[in-house]
């Protein structure tokens, strides 16, 4: 049996009236809870993307959870961001921190803020670590505070996202990196 297959143009899509976080995860953090617990505590990745979700829910905000082992997984679906309508972006690129002018890039390409989040206090770690390819671009970096530093993210984002309107309902119009 064969199916005829058939063409369809997706539909751009359309900005919504709540909130789009998109939290990426770079690779070996689908192994939290397990791996070298010493420095990335025992939570596990579904744990987080869970409260961030359910937070995001509380506050009106879609929130949205990728993680990919792979860099250009993690380019593509940084731009498709843009694509997205995506307001604000929590970014943990981990070991692809100190090595990926690429992933950069797509950040730096698709101009949505972002705050840089590390489980481990990353200048405490080896001298390798203390240098990131993002910091200079990003809102902000939370390091070192474990699962909590991806919540004290959001929260900065939801709170960011939500002094971007005045009282009038109008846009500011600056425009954050």
């Amino acid at each position: 049996m064969t199916t005829k297959r058939t063409s369809r143009t997706a539909a751009k899509p359309v900005p919504s009236l709540h909130p789009h976080i998109l939290v990426l995860h770079g690779p070996n953090l689908n192994l939290l809870g397990s791996r070298e617990p010493k420095h990335y505590g025992r939570a596990t990745l579904e744990d987080i993307n869970r409260n961030l979700v359910e937070r995001g829910r509380t506050a009106g905000a879609v929130v949205e959870t990728f993680q990919h082992n792979h860099e250009g997984a993690l380019v593509d679906r940084i731009q498709q961001a843009g694509r997205d309508h995506v307001d604000f972006i929590v970014i943990n690129p981990a070991a692809y921190t100190h090595t990926s002018v690429a992933l950069r890039d797509a950040l730096a390409a698709i101009a949505i803020p972002f705050v840089e989040v590390h489980l481990s206090n990353i200048y405490a770690r080896e001298s390798f670590r203390h240098h990131s390819y993002f910091s200079d671009l990003a809102v902000g970096v939370v390091s070192g505070l474990g699962a909590q530093g991806y919540e004290l993210a959001l929260e900065y984002a939801l709170r960011h996202l939500q002094d971007r309107t005045t009282p009038h309902g109008s846009q500011k119009t600056e425009k954050a990196h």
